[in-house]
């Protein structure tokens, strides 16, 4: 694990998750321990409308935390009900935060890679559909991230397990002199609920 991370995550309270969100987050740590008892793959898709803020964060943080607590076989996605691209600010807040980003491509949808540790294998990072051929076509659990995804995809197609773990949208900071502030609460809040969820698994 990146030094820099490892501070990011030692500088993380569990303490101030509060009891109602620990029971919101309670099945997907059921979800994944259940995974882990009868030795099965672990396929998280987080998911958002336009797959370019929270969904990005929570799944860089959650195979992050995965790796950070020794949980196998855990395999990260992201998507979204649209695809338009990985906002910038989500990448500059990530590399404050210790990771290791890089900018593959200078179009209108960027692709990221993005590292945590030296010998793990980068994170490919851009916009898509939950279902773009990217991600898992089953056997997956879906988490949602954004109360628009969840009301606009009643259904989605190939999910084993369906969570509903709901952030504010940074997105409400762009423009203003506190976006650098609120992005990284974001980021931190999510890192934190990560933490707490893999912190959860008995191996």
């Amino acid at each position: 694990m990146n030094q820099i991370i490892l501070e990011s995550i030692e500088a993380l309270s569990i303490d101030t998750i509060s009891e109602e969100r620990k029971t919101i987050l309670q099945p997907l740590v059921n979800y994944i321990q259940s995974k882990v008892e009868t030795n099965q793959t672990i396929r998280l898709n987080f998911i958002c409308t336009h797959n370019s803020r929270r969904s990005h964060l929570s799944q860089i943080w959650a195979q992050t935390m995965s790796h950070h607590f020794g949980i196998k076989n855990v395999y990260c996605y992201s998507g979204g009900t649209e695809a338009t691209a990985m906002f910038p600010k989500v990448a500059e807040t990530l590399d404050n935060q210790g990771f290791q980003i890089q900018k593959l491509s200078e179009t209108e949808n960027p692709v990221y890679t993005v590292k945590y540790a030296q010998n793990e294998s980068a994170i490919i990072c851009f916009s898509k559909e939950y279902n773009n051929e990217f991600n898992p076509k089953n056997e997956f659990g879906a988490i949602m991230t954004c109360n628009n995804a969840d009301v606009g995809c009643p259904i989605i197609f190939g999910a084993e397990a369906r969570f509903s773990i709901k952030y504010d949208d940074p997105k409400a900071s762009d423009n203003t002199p506190e976006q650098t502030q609120v992005y990284t609460e974001r980021s931190s809040q999510i890192a934190t609920e990560m933490l707490y969820v893999f912190s959860q698994i008995k191996k």
